[in-house]
């Protein structure tokens, strides 16, 4: 319990002078996101959280947090140095870092939050920029205007206007250092949009999110989820979103899967003063604790017992460095779960730990496009609050287009199963991704003649269906090519062309999942949207043997096999000939199905482009490669995903079909104006060429254009500004990370055009 004394760690290296003050994203999930700030003193990898250190009460060092723990960055008061003259002095004699001990990122506060405290203070607006710019720091904050809980609308909005207003000064006392550009406006949601939108227009290179430090102490977590969605999706994507307060670990899952990337704590200090832990699901007084919450390497040799028995020094030091070890491993898990792919399923089981931060997600999660899958929180909401349940009804537009920002990131198909969370499963954002485009791309085909009125759903067993439907497809395909087949899934109706796809036919749960029988009303309105609202429904149930049999006779029943003696399903009727033509409609189906879903494609362009194609299946029937009559091999359904891998041969295809005029810069296409034409085009500049016909990736920085519907995870057409086609990858962002990015890698090149 003694000193730390172990050795020390290497100091940072600067980044290249060019890339000082960049930000890149090398890893996301959805609107979480892995990045690195180039900075000169080191790159700092976020999510980050930088601890607050008190340069006149340092509870732990800072050069053990460098050290010992591994942190990157720091943040400091410019105002409490700049009132201490010592430290004044001594700050612009040897540099913030000096001061400090701490060779790694130093961002300073400005004395913002301190004006809240106490009052007014004794700086002015450029003064303390320049003070800061005058004792090295990395990255600066300008002097906002606080807004305190209990303004009123029309002071907050004084607030707001005037924080803009001395935007441009700051900036131009700030030189060559970085400068946060903080985000207020309390809790009215449009002045948190208008000052991000405000904001946004300078050139900051963060923006933190303030004044949610009352909202915070307050517990109301679910203001502080409205506080997040009304500025985040203003704000330029290439600046990292920095939660000005927050440092409680059980607010980092939903934070970052909203876009934070950064975060200051002060709290792993200030509640170990008062005998309080900080947990992943809350704070608990170490008054009442026999065990540890979570058994960290400084409390690995004592019990709270006798931690309890220390004197007031030792006990807030030990206590402070449990809360920060708590704290780092709670954004270490977060982090592995952006690589994961599970940030928001992190989210999801910290929600149910806190009854606030429940309440909040819940709010996140219950858009207009959800009301239905929320409905007892929305009954309870108008009982708890009817002003909050007026303000979602009255907003509904502005509260979907902040869902869909959320929703439009996220890459789907998917690699993994998808463990199934209640209902909650419902409302994960790359599941909602999926449906929306599978009701945005799929139609049936109306190919007219028997079955043309009914729609066949099975049910009642997880996939893989293939394999149970082998035998049945190709007579259903021969004697009523007509009938729709969908499969049942526990997140909605799937087509069988579709039928391996992610995250559909991947959720991990107990087989009453799938035995549930659907709902008629339900599936119903599911079949309208997917343009079978009037057809008939026949359920078949695929649990147990005799399937085929099961399929057939309902079939019969429903009067759309009359004529037709198919009732055994151990009996051979078609012959081989017959056979082998209906399976090959049917691998066409799967891959003409994938390439509308998945590469935004014209029905009738794939059609035509597939028209006496070839397949190679393996041996189980499943489609591997697809091959036009000319023998060019264009597109591979994956077997991880049920995704659709392009080849360079069907890059060349499909390039040759566009008809919508080429993008000449980012302008955004409202409404469903984007559908089927297409992989998005990413236009690059000429220096981008020759390494992309090698193959190379694009990188940000080089891109001139690109068609507003791309997104991250989609195959994407990489064309110069001719329009030639020079490669064809997969895309790593949304349009406006292409507009607005200037380091890392843009898109993944598959292929490139050699010429």
């Amino acid at each position: 319990m003694g000193a730390w004394t172990e050795g020390r760690r290497e100091d940072p290296v600067p980044c290249r002078e060019a890339d000082n003050g960049l930000f890149e994203i090398t890893t996301r999930d959805g609107r979480a996101r892995l990045g690195r700030l180039h900075t000169a003193h080191g790159i700092l990898e976020t999510p980050a959280l930088l601890p607050v250190i008190n340069p006149n009460i340092k509870t732990i060092e800072p050069r053990e947090m460098w050290d010992r723990y591994g942190i990157s960055a720091l943040i400091t008061n410019s105002y409490i140095i700049w009132k201490h003259e010592g430290l004044k002095d001594a700050a612009i004699a040897e540099g913030v870092h000096k001061l400090l001990d701490y060779p790694g990122v130093v961002m300073t506060d400005s004395g913002t939050f301190q004006a809240y405290i106490y009052g007014d203070v004794e700086v002015g607006v450029e003064q303390i920029v320049e003070f800061q710019r005058s004792i090295g720091v990395d990255i600066a904050t300008m002097l906002d205007v606080f807004s305190r809980p209990d303004m009123t609308e029309a002071q907050v909005a004084k607030c707001v206007q005037e924080t803009i207003e001395r935007a441009p000064a700051s900036i131009a006392a700030s030189g060559t250092t970085m400068l946060n550009g903080p985000i207020q406006g309390g809790l009215f949601k449009h002045l948190r949009t208008e000052s991000a939108q405000g904001m946004s227009q300078f050139d900051f290179a963060i923006h933190p999110i303030g004044g949610i430090v009352p909202v915070m102490e307050r517990h109301l977590y679910k203001d502080y989820a409205k506080i997040m969605l009304a500025s985040l999706p203003h704000l330029p994507p290439n600046r990292p979103v920095h939660m000005f307060g927050c440092g409680h670990p059980m607010l980092f899952p939903m934070s970052i899967a909203l876009g934070a990337d950064l975060f200051d704590s002060a709290a792993y200090a200030l509640f170990a003063r008062d005998g309080r832990l900080l947990t992943p699901w809350g704070t608990q007084k170490i008054e009442t604790l026999t065990e540890w919450p979570e058994r960290m390497p400084c409390v690995s040799a004592c019990t709270p017992a006798e931690v309890r028995g220390l004197n007031k020094k030792e006990k807030t030091a030990l206590l402070a460095r449990y809360n920060l070890e708590v704290t780092l491993s709670e954004l270490d898990r977060c982090k592995q779960a952006i690589r994961d792919g599970t940030i928001w399923r992190l989210a999801e089981r910290r929600s149910h730990q806190h009854p606030a931060l429940r309440e909040a997600f819940l709010w996140i999660s219950t858009s207009p496009h959800n009301k239905k899958l929320n409905l007892q929180f929305l009954e309870d909401l108008v009982l708890d609050d009817r002003d909050a349940a007026r303000d979602l009804d009255q907003n509904a537009g502005k509260w979907e287009h902040a869902w869909n920002w959320i929703v439009e990131s996220q890459e789907s198909p998917r690699k993994g199963g998808e463990p199934w969370g209640g209902e909650d499963t419902h409302v994960r954002p790359h599941i909602n991704a999926a449906k929306k485009a599978l009701k945005q791309h799929w139609k049936p085909q109306n190919r007219g003649g028997k079955g043309a009125d009914e729609v066949l759903i099975a049910y009642g067993t997880s996939g893989p269906w293939r394999e149970r439907l082998s035998d049945l497809m190709p007579r259903l395909e021969h004697h009523c090519p007509g009938l729709e087949v969908m499969i049942h899934t526990p997140i909605g109706l799937l087509p069988y062309s579709l039928e391996d796809l992610n995250p559909f036919t991947h959720i991990d749960g107990p087989q009453w999942l799938w035995r549930r029988r659907p709902n008629l009303a339900a599936m119903r309105e599911e079949l309208d949207t997917l343009g079978m609202g009037e057809r008939r429904i026949i359920l078949v149930d695929l649990l147990g043997d005799g399937i085929q049999s099961r399929a057939l006779n309902a079939l019969h029943e429903a009067g759309v096999l009359e004529g037709i003696k198919d009732t055994d399903a151990s009996a051979q009727p078609l012959e081989k000939e017959q056979r082998e033509e209906a399976r090959i409609r049917l691998q066409r189906r799967h891959v003409a199905d994938k390439m509308v879903l998945l590469l935004n494609m014209n029905y009738d362009d794939v059609q035509k482009l597939l028209a006496d194609s070839t397949f190679v299946v393996n041996r189980l029937g499943r489609v591997k490669n697809a091959m036009l009559s000319n023998g060019t091999h264009i597109v591979s359904p994956r077997l991880t995903d049920g995704g659709l891998s392009l080849t360079t041969g069907g890059a060349v295809e499909i390039h040759a079909l566009r008809k919508s005029p080429m993008p000449l810069s980012f302008e955004r296409e409202e409404g469903g104006s984007h559908l089927l034409k297409g992989p998005a085009w990413v236009v690059v500049n000429d220096d981008a060429e020759p390494f992309v016909r090698q193959g190379r990736n694009v990188f940000h920085g080089f891109i001139l254009a690109c068609d507003s519907w791309i997104s991250p995870g989609d195959t994407c057409l990489i064309v110069n500004e001719k329009g030639e086609l020079l490669g064809h990858g997969i895309a790593q962002g949304t349009l406006a990370d292409m507009q607005h990015f200037q380091k890392g890698v843009a898109v993944k090149t598959r292929g490139g055009i050699n010429l």
